[in-house]
């Protein structure tokens, strides 16, 4: 089924706001979930034993994410974001429950951070492929900014009831919130309307096999030429910004004394700015240009973050966040559109896959890497290493020319 041409624009369309309320009624519960987890693992062992119980979802989230992708695409994204949310809410609430009634220690925290990052692996793949059959390309980017503004509502809205709801009933009721939470979303999925997929959409083949679906996926984006040299891109800015932005920023406020509410401050700067990205892409819809605005804001952000350790107080250091966190906004919701709009339909579960694992799986080891090399040298030259590598990712940009070249459609 083609677009109509009266179709009203994403931001206008009762369609497209069904799933972003959806959405992030999700990531709000999510953000509970993880707050009341890292609550309940500190209570329930040591310090230690609650950051193993924080990192386990990590493990079946990287291995089983590409498997995630051909599900996507085999079952369709939005039964599987609807599968993939009933079970999420099912774990939490079990854990809500076992918590009010006894007192069962980390085995059932650890279980259901292994479900969870089980269950992630499936979800974000799904959760990438289905704006692509929910409203037209040319709206894509605008869905991008929209997916941005309920992250960042999401990231701000969900520790201050998370905490809540511990200081109200302890873990147990921040678990049921989060599980009621995640509940919202399903009623609201199952009336988002899906497009048949365009004639060009590639699905995956019935009587192929799983391991045929993913070989597939990954000779079709090795063989795009704008897909391959974009993924190389959003894994190099990643690599560089993640170890900088998580542990090496929270070392850094330790080295130059500005504490844990200077650091909420320079963090809060870089929220502001992120969100002022997706913003912007949400209002227009389209920027021009779109290959070489996401090089040069890859650039201009990596220069930022080498910058960052050297600013003389908070107040600058608020001001550089800023400015990362709307380059960096503004570049990963254009690397994201153009995913969106340069993959067939049929194949970005896949797509997503892969590009959720190189942001999800590898991008994350760079954060023991940085605390170990702020150790040797410190966080200067730590921090100019991470900038050139994230502008690496706007140099690749920048020389493959296809992916300069590109554009958002109309």
């Amino acid at each position: 089924m083609s677009a109509a041409v009266s179709d009203p624009p994403a931001h206008r369309d009762g369609n497209v706001l069904r799933w972003l309320a959806a959405y992030t009624s999700s990531m709000v519960g999510d953000s509970v979930y993880y707050l009341a987890l890292s609550w309940a693992a500190v209570r329930a062992g040591s310090p230690a034993q609650a950051g193993v119980v924080m990192a386990v979802s990590a493990v079946p989230r990287a291995l089983l994410m590409l498997g995630g992708g051909v599900v996507a695409d085999r079952l369709g994204p939005r039964r599987v974001v609807i599968g993939s949310d009933a079970v999420r809410c099912a774990a939490v609430l079990a854990v809500a429950a076992l918590l009010f009634l006894t007192r069962p220690g980390l085995w059932p925290l650890v279980l259901s951070a292994l479900v969870f990052g089980a269950v992630d692996a499936v979800f974000l793949p799904a959760v990438g492929a289905l704006p692509a059959r929910m409203t037209d390309r040319s709206q894509l980017a605008r869905v991008q900014g929209m997916r941005g503004l309920g992250i960042r509502f999401a990231s701000v809205v969900g520790g201050p009831l998370g905490g809540l709801g511990v200081a109200l009933g302890g873990a147990a009721a921040a678990f049921a919130l989060a599980g009621l939470l995640i509940a919202v979303s399903l009623p609201l999925l199952v009336s988002v309307r899906l497009r048949d997929l365009p004639s060009d959409g590639a699905s995956t083949a019935r009587s192929a096999t799983a391991w045929q679906d993913l070989s597939a996926g990954l000779r079709y984006i090795r063989r795009h030429r704008v897909l391959a040299p974009l993924m190389l891109a959003i894994a190099l800015g990643d690599l560089g910004f993640v170890g900088p932005l998580n542990v090496g920023l929270t070392l850094l406020a330790d080295e130059r004394g500005w504490g844990a509410s200077g650091m909420g401050w320079v963090l809060a700067g870089f929220g502001t700015g992120a969100g002022a990205a997706a913003l912007l892409l949400t209002v227009r819809g389209r920027l021009a240009h779109a290959g070489r605005v996401a090089a040069y804001a890859i650039l201009a952000g990596s220069v930022a973050i080498g910058a960052l350790a050297f600013v003389p107080g908070v107040v600058a250091a608020v001001g550089v966040a800023l400015f990362i966190g709307l380059l960096a906004g503004l570049s990963g919701a254009l690397c994201g559109a153009l995913l969106q709009t340069q993959a067939d339909p049929g194949r970005l579960g896949r797509v997503t896959a892969v590009s959720g694992l190189v942001s999800l799986g590898i991008a994350p080891l760079s954060m023991p890497l940085s605390a170990a090399a702020i150790g040797i040298w410190g966080t200067g030259p730590v921090f100019v290493v991470s900038a050139v590598v994230c502008g690496l990712g706007g140099v690749v940009v920048l020389c493959v020319r296809p992916l300069r070249q590109a554009e958002l459609p109309r």
